[in-house]
């Protein structure tokens, strides 16, 4: 219950410090703040903390929850994983794209094609499974 505390504690001082450094963009004006960036490094370390803090719990727990389950069943779905992104990885083109701004290489390229064929795979994998277990609900 100590760690509990602690965190309400820490939840409160970050989000006081948070509404002060609002408080000092909102008092300065847009056009000092888009001029001198006034108050942005004070608000942006709160979000940063913010961030650190919720990387360090979910991770965590994360690690806790998988050495103290079921090991097999974890490996064969981090396996499965894998599985998705290597056939995402062949499947992508990697073809170099040059726009007005950005140059974007064949490595880079293949990433991205990468990350959406992952995205597509799940999601059409998501989708499957809630349509099977509608039709498992309803034929019970």
């Amino acid at each position: 219950m100590a760690l509990h505390k602690i965190l309400k504690i820490v939840a409160m001082l970050l989000s006081v410090a948070g509404i002060i450094f609002l408080a000092m963009i909102i008092a300065k004006g847009d056009e000092e703040v888009a001029a001198t960036g006034y108050g942005l490094n004070g608000f942006l370390y709160v979000a940063y903390i913010t961030f650190a803090i919720t990387v360090l719990f979910v991770l965590y727990f994360v690690i806790k929850g998988i050495f103290s389950g079921n090991i097999k069943n974890t490996l064969i779905s981090v396996g499965a994983f894998l599985l998705i992104v290597l056939i995402s990885y062949l499947l992508a083109d990697g073809t170099p794209m040059q726009t007005r701004d950005i140059s974007l290489s064949a490595s880079g390229s293949k990433w991205v094609d990468t990350g959406l064929y992952v995205f597509y795979i799940m999601a059409v994998l998501a989708i499957a499974s809630m349509i099977f277990s509608g039709f498992k609900k309803i034929t019970r």
